[in-house]
Parts: C-alpha cells; structure tokens; sequence
C-alpha cells in the first residue's frame, strides 16, 4: 500500500463537514482542530496568537506537570508562516497552523534528542541535524510542532518516570501523586491540559493507551506498520507502533492520517493490501452495526465496583449509539495469544517467537544512529551502557553486542517467526469475527484507574499486549470520572489490521454519544496568562475568572459570541 492510498483512507473520515466540539472556558486551545481552523478563518485569532499562548501554557503549567521535555524555537516563525500561508489561500490542509508535540524519544531538527534519559542527554547534547520521518510529514502538513514532550526514559515504562525530567504528573490529581501512566506521559498531558491539539507518542505494550485512560484522552495504537518510526529511538521493532493523542477521535483522525503511509527507511512498514472499509467521522457510524464484547478482557470479579459501573455505562452508551453489543469469544484472547503464536511456529517446524529478540533492536539502534552522525557505529558505543540499563536483553557490553548490529532487523529469525505466526493467528481472529459477525471488539483499556505512582499496580490482567502482538488497531476514547474526580476507565474499539479507518469512525460515533472527555480542574491546570495581541477571550472582557464549560453541537455557536477587536 503506498502512502498516497493510506492517506487517502484516512482522509475520508475528516472530509466531511462535522459538528465541532465546545470551547472550554472560550480559549482556542481548549476545542477542537475544526473550531480552531474555524476561528482562524473568521479572523477571530492568528496561529501566530495561538502559538503564543500554547508555548505560555507550556511554560507554566508544562513545567509544572514535567509535561515537557523541550521547546523548540522555531514554532513562532512556523506559526507566522503558517498564517501567510492561509491569507494566500495557500493551506496545506486541516492541520495547517495547529499546535503539537512529539515524544522525546522523537528526532527534531534544532533540539537534542534526550530520550528522557538524564544520562543519554548528557552524552548526547547537541541538537541534532534532522526530523525524523513523523515529524517531517507534520510539518509538511504545515502543523506547528512546539517541541517534545517528557516519557519514561527510552519509553520503556508505563509511569511517566524521567530521569532526565523528573515524575510527570497527573493533571486530574490534586494531590500531586498518582501516576499519569506512561511511556508516552507528557503527550497525553499536553493534549489533556490544552498545550497542544494533538501529540505523537509510541506505543509497544500500551504506551499511548495507558497514558490516555490515566489522563482521559483519546489514544490510539494504529495497525503495526502504518507508521514508519525512522529516526526516532527504536525500542521493540516487532511490536513498536507510533500514534496519536488528542482530545477528541476527530483530531486524533487528523494527525493520524498527517503521519501515515509506509516509508522505505523503515524495513517493516506494510505495504501489502489492507482489509479496510470506507468510513467517514458521523455521528451514527454505530448504528447497526455489531460490536463483541471480549469477556476474557473484563475482569468484572477484580475491578472496582466504580470500575464495573464506568464500563457498564460505556457499553450502555453504544447501544445508545445504535450499536448491537453482545458477548464474543474471539479465537484468540489477552490469555491465549502467547501460547497461539507458539502453537503455530512448531506448526511450522520454525524457531521460536520473540517479539523482543536482541538482534532488530540492535540493528534498529545501528539505524537510528546512521540517519544522524557519520559515525553511527561509535554512537551506539557511546549510548549502549545507558540504553542497555533499561534494554536488558540486549548483551551486557557493546563488544558483546556488536556482531549483532548489521543483522537486519527484517532478517531475524526469531522476529521472522513472530511475524508468521501473527499472521496465523490473525486468520484464525478474523475467521471468528466473520463467523460471529462482529465488525469489531470492545472492553476496557485498562480495568482500573490511576494509582499512585510509587505504588505497583493492581494485579488486575490487562489486554494492553493483545493488540501489540497481533497488531491491532485500537482506539481508548473516555468513559468519564470516578467520584474521586479522576478518570474512571477508558472504552477500546479494536479492529483487525488496516480497518484504522472503521475504528476511528465507531470510537468518534461513541465519543459524540457518550461526551464523557472532562479536562482537568482549570484551578489545578494552570492558570492563565493576560490576554495577548489580538485575541480577545470572554474570560477577558468579563475581567478576569473562568468561562463555565460549555457543550455545544456547533462550535460555530460559541464563535459567534466571540467579538475581534483589532
């Protein structure tokens, strides 16, 4: 499949005309891509003015949170250029002007790529030359990229614990404790907190997903393989899939389809013919159609009794949505896929499978590090004690490890074994959805909530590692708050590779039904900064205080209670 065709896929869910979300507290930053572009266009604010209040926020309440890695100091001149563009009626699409972020771990032409690591930032301080692959597509999207937002060191956790910036935190939480889930922790703090519209993160065991329950955003873990990863920190080649945060399924559709298509710089793009469905973002995309709830993914005996509810309660909204949800045991589930893919490499006679054998990662750090130094060999030396304290399989020295860096990462035999039998696997998966008629599956992203962040986790199974092995697509979208104030479960629509498009449509149907996003307390968030330029808020002219929330249909309806004031 070539890009053009990906995109052209995802480009049918955001081209139809749709309903934008309310403007929280009438600051741009708080809507949606489509009620930003929209003000845009009636004059009422510049990306340039926007721009300006994202990177405030960023300087306070991002640091405040640990949310930021690092700023760039082009977005400014990005932004102007951007509002040039569109007074010359020269746009280069919805996401044109649109504040973002990137993970860490992301290469960003003009910063050091840290990797929130303190001691991989140490050894490697200068900028680097170069964006990887993701952030090259944003920007020729015309998307303002702000800069990289704070991870678990190397993205190999889910707590959103830097050694290099410290614990990022929870917004919801007042008391300052309570993880906000990870890998990718400072993306979805960032979009939750209104920084940004959207943020890319990584996702090889729930990375975005985790972080996206814990914060309630919408996260998504696309098709592995419909987003190359070149130069960005590699982690696990044969499970890694790079994707989209946001508030909302629409602007995470957005992003989505900015950064998607295969890349021949990545080895393990698809490019093979995709099982997809025409689908566009309407609010009655569920009607009618089947969804399986997967038991074995809802541990009802284990969860919280607040937990049941909020789940409860998202499945009542689907069948408020139109949805047939029933009871579906696929071929395959969370407790059974390691033993299937086993199963069918000696079906085969093949070795064994492991997603996480060391050669492709070591070749995939060869790779990162050839796409910016002339001597890649001698980075990974210089890298591989503080990368290997967390990439434990890999050799306990470089020496050790060094035969094993011009294998290629496609040519593993253990990864080639992972591969078959995922592909074996998925038949039998797709087989059963048929049978049943299922169009896709549905349970909870993750069966609790946010613990404290020094505590371990419940010992409550997740299905987190379902989707990466068998490379599903897979959308969390909100299912509310707990009476605790925090957010209480996030729903996952999953569907079979290359149906991102059908997925997304079916969470946005549920998200328009359910409207279970709340954004932090504005009290604990930040607080906000004078009003700037042109932009002329109503928090502003009531002098002062917080605009209530508001939830329109049509976020037309609150432009036009916006006056500009040149």
């Amino acid at each position: 499949m070539t890009r053009r065709e990906a995109l052209a896929q995802l480009a049918a869910l955001i081209a139809v005309p749709l309903p934008t979300a309310a403007l929280i507290g009438g600051d741009p930053l708080d809507g949606t891509v489509a009620a930003y572009q929209a003000g845009r266009r009636r004059g009422l604010w510049t990306a340039s003015e926007v721009t300006a209040r994202a990177l405030d926020r960023c300087r306070v309440q991002g640091h405040r949170w640990r949310a930021i890695d690092a700023l760039a100091a082009m977005a400014l001149s990005d932004a102007r250029a951007a509002d040039v563009r569109r007074r010359a009626g020269r746009s280069r699409g919805p996401l044109d002007g649109v504040p973002v972020f990137a993970k860490a771990i992301y290469d960003m032409a003009g910063l050091p790529t840290t990797g929130s690591n303190a001691e991989w930032a140490r050894l490697f301080p200068d900028p680097v030359r170069r964006d990887a692959v993701e952030v090259r597509r944003l920007r020729a999207a015309g998307a303002i990229v702000l800069g990289k937002t704070a991870a678990d060191d190397f993205a190999y956790r889910g707590n959103g614990t830097s050694s290099h910036t410290g614990q990022v935190l929870n917004p919801h939480d007042p008391t300052g404790t309570r993880t906000p889930g990870g890998s990718s922790a400072g993306s979805a703090v960032a979009v939750a907190t209104g920084m940004a519209f959207a943020a890319l993160g990584t996702d090889d065991g729930g990375s975005n997903r985790i972080p996206a329950q814990f914060t309630g955003v919408v996260g998504m873990k696309p098709t592995f393989g419909l987003v190359p990863r070149t130069g960005v920190i590699p982690t696990w080649p044969y499970l890694d899939t790079h994707g989209p945060l946001a508030r909302s399924v629409a602007d995470t559709a957005i992003l989505l389809a900015a950064v998607a298509g295969a890349d021949p710089s990545d080895p393990l793009t698809r490019a093979g013919p995709w099982n997809t469905a025409p689908a566009a973002l309407s609010d009655e995309a569920l009607v009618g159609v089947r969804l399986g709830v997967v038991e074995a993914h809802v541990p009802r005996e284990r969860m919280a009794a607040e937990a049941v509810a909020a789940w409860d309660r998202a499945v009542g909204d689907l069948r408020a949505a139109g949805a047939v949800v029933e009871p579906f045991a696929p071929a395959v589930d969370r407790a059974t896929v390691e033993d299937a893919f086993a199963a069918a490499a000696r079906a085969r006679g093949d070795v064994p499978v492991d997603p996480r054998s060391p050669p492709p990662t070591a070749n995939a750090l060869l790779r990162y590090f050839a796409g910016r130094t002339d001597d890649a060999r001698a980075a990974v030396r210089r890298g591989y004690p503080a990368y290997r304290a967390f990439y434990d399989v890999l050799p306990k020295t470089f020496e050790a490890c060094e035969p094993l860096l011009d294998r290629p990462m496609a040519e593993d035999p253990a990864g080639r074994s992972f591969a078959r039998s995922r592909a074996t696997v998925l038949a039998a998966l797709a087989a059963s959805m048929r049978a049943a008629r299922v169009s896709a599956m549905v349970y909870p992203t993750m069966p609790f909530n946010a613990p404290r962040a020094v505590d371990p986790w419940p010992e409550i199974p997740t299905a987190l590692d379902y989707a990466n092995w068998l490379g599903l697509p897979e959308v969390s979208v909100p299912a509310g708050l707990g009476a605790d104030g925090m957010p209480a479960l996030n729903l996952s629509i999953v569907g079979l590779p290359g149906e991102d498009a059908r997925v997304l449509a079916l969470a946005h149907a549920y998200e328009r039904r359910s409207r279970r996003f709340v954004p932090p307390p504005r009290g604990l968030s930040w607080a906000p900064s004078p009003c700037r330029g042109r932009v002329e808020l109503p928090e502003c002219r009531a002098g002062g205080g917080t605009m209530p929330g508001v939830d329109l249909d049509d976020g037309a309806a609150l432009l036009d209670r916006m006056e500009y004031r040149a």
